[in-house]
């Protein structure tokens, strides 16, 4: 077993870190503050090929892999949680939709721009009666002639009020069940497709999450995404990337906060001595230290999966589950370690304390998680959980 990475791997995780660095991280609070989306930012990291990470060239992709991904999106996040998760959703949400099931067409019109980096795209599973149980959608698509007709709501859609392309889900057979449920591509402009209320949030607060509101909105055959019906099965394929996707954030966010704390831990004197020297302390770094370690590894191993075609639903799971409650212990830990200094903005714990704390609801809550590793355990089917 080989735990080294690439030359080529290195090289990018150095980029990137080196970018986050110089163009994020002297904004991080300012954009916490204003809940800015970073559309600069954000075009940058679209000609670096960031928006594109999994996509071949020939969509206007980087043509790199899943660990080369979570080493991308680990990097973005120890710096800025907010920017990591935007570039997460991005890839492996809304682009990987397209990428995954889309036809020929669907990814030359709509995977190339957001691959780029030129467009910014949102996908939108959840809806205010239809959380952990996605499959209780009740959005609705009706056929008018060959197009449809769109009505409902969809809530905590990551992009969802700077998007110019969201998949959607709704109800196309309501006598199906999830079965019945169909993904749609919905376009910037397209009448009946509008922003609802945009988030005030704890954490993440750059990376935008709206209400996205379907009015009578006609949608062209063409951009039903999928076969008819198959959009809550295809949503749990993109789900199992997703869920590698958060679990890098969590590492991420951990990463930063404990390197915060490591450094204020050996700067700062009580008792005439660095606070570093006191076991507490010590036992709290040590056990953040090897928390993020087995997370970190947790995340390859199912990134490792993905690369090779293997199943990686229970492995997706136990990444997402693990890294994300220790992102929330690690950020708790830090903030603990800095005292009263660990509560006040001017310090990135404080917001790293905040950020962390989505890894845990997003894209399946941690009890989703435990339901989904449990089911497989016994050997129930994937299709039970989402």
């Amino acid at each position: 077993m080989d735990f080294s990475l690439t030359e080529e791997q290195e090289l990018t995780r150095q980029t990137v870190r080196e970018f986050a660095e110089k163009e994020i991280a002297p904004r991080t609070l300012e954009l916490d503050e204003t809940q800015q989306f970073p559309r600069d930012i954000m075009r940058k990291l679209g000609t670096m090929g960031m928006l594109g990470v999994l996509f071949p060239p020939e969509y206007g992709g980087a043509g790199l892999n899943y660990l080369d991904y979570i080493l991308i999106i680990e990097e973005l996040a120890r710096v800025d949680g907010s920017i990591g998760l935007s570039v997460a959703a991005h890839n492996s949400l809304c682009s990987n939709h397209i990428f995954m099931a889309g036809s020929e067409e669907q990814k030359r019109r709509f995977l190339v721009p957001l691959a780029r980096g030129e467009k910014i795209g949102a996908w939108s599973l959840t809806e205010p009666t239809a959380g952990s149980d996605a499959s209780g959608t009740r959005s609705t698509a009706v056929r008018d002639g060959r197009d449809w007709v769109l009505n409902g709501s969809k809530t905590f859609a990551t992009h969802g009020s700077v998007c110019d392309v969201a998949v959607v889900f709704a109800v196309s057979d309501k006598g199906r069940g999830k079965h019945g449920i169909s993904a749609f591509i919905l376009e910037a402009g397209m009448a009946g497709f509008r922003a609802g209320k945009k988030e005030n949030k704890m954490g993440c607060r750059a990376s935008d999450t709206a209400e996205i509101v379907m009015a009578d909105c006609h949608v062209p055959d063409g951009n039903r995404l999928g076969e008819e019906g198959r959009g809550f099965i295809d949503a749990l394929r993109i789900l199992d990337g997703g869920r590698i996707g958060i679990g890098a954030l969590g590492v991420g966010i951990a990463q930063g906060a404990f390197e915060k704390a490591v450094a204020y831990a050996r700067g700062r004197r009580q008792f005439d001595r660095p606070i570093a020297d006191f076991q507490a302390v010590q036992w709290m770094l040590a056990d953040s230290a090897v928390e993020i370690h087995a997370a970190r590894l947790l995340v390859q191993r199912a990134a490792f999966l993905k690369d090779s075609g293997q199943e990686v639903t229970r492995a997706a799971s136990m990444a997402k589950l693990y890294s994300s409650e220790t992102a929330v212990r690690v950020a708790n830990r830090a903030v603990q370690i800095h005292g009263g200094y660990g509560y006040v903005k001017e310090y990135p714990v404080e917001r790293a304390y905040r950020d962390a704390k989505i890894c845990t609801i997003g894209e399946g809550t941690s009890e989703i998680q435990r339901l989904v590793i449990a089911r497989l355990l016994l050997g129930e089917p994937r299709e039970r959980a989402t």
